[in-house]
């Protein structure tokens, strides 16, 4: 009998930085527990800057898809977790009770304003925190 592993879907308002960390870490360091999908309330396209600071520290979201979230998907979700505020607020009605629900918060890269390095030094500490947060769900399954 084969086992299906929980679903952990991915919410941010465009589907394009964090939520896509999210899924590639996940992916990364606990894809052999867990289904990962991301999405968005609109598809706003992968970042480049979000591929750059992923692929610098070995996990490659290049051929990722940016989607808007699909009904289906999230009522067979274990989990559904939110990366921004604006996703946690708006995010669809989930019909399923049983779908664990949780907000976990990180600034938006993409809002980062100033020199390029200024910028890429928000891409990475976004980065970092969702790679440390990812880790902790993988740890201890919270």
């Amino acid at each position: 009998m084969t086992m299906t592993k929980p679903l952990v879907y991915f919410l941010c308002t465009g589907n394009s930085c964090r939520s896509q960390m999210a899924d590639g870490f996940l992916n990364t360091l606990g894809g052999h527990l867990y289904e990962v999908k991301s999405a968005g309330l609109e598809a706003h396209g992968l970042n480049p800057r979000a591929v750059k600071v992923m692929a610098e520290d070995g996990v490659d979201i290049s051929t990722n898809t940016s989607d808007v979230i699909d009904p289906e998907i999230l009522n067979r979700a274990t989990y559904v977790i939110t990366l921004c505020g604006h996703a946690d607020e708006h995010c669809p009605v989930i019909s399923n009770p049983n779908v664990i629900k949780w907000h976990w918060g990180f600034d938006d890269p993409a809002k980062a304003t100033g020199t390029e390095d200024e910028i890429m030094t928000q891409f990475h500490a976004v980065r970092d925190a969702i790679k440390a947060r990812v880790e902790q769900f993988v740890q201890e399954g919270k």
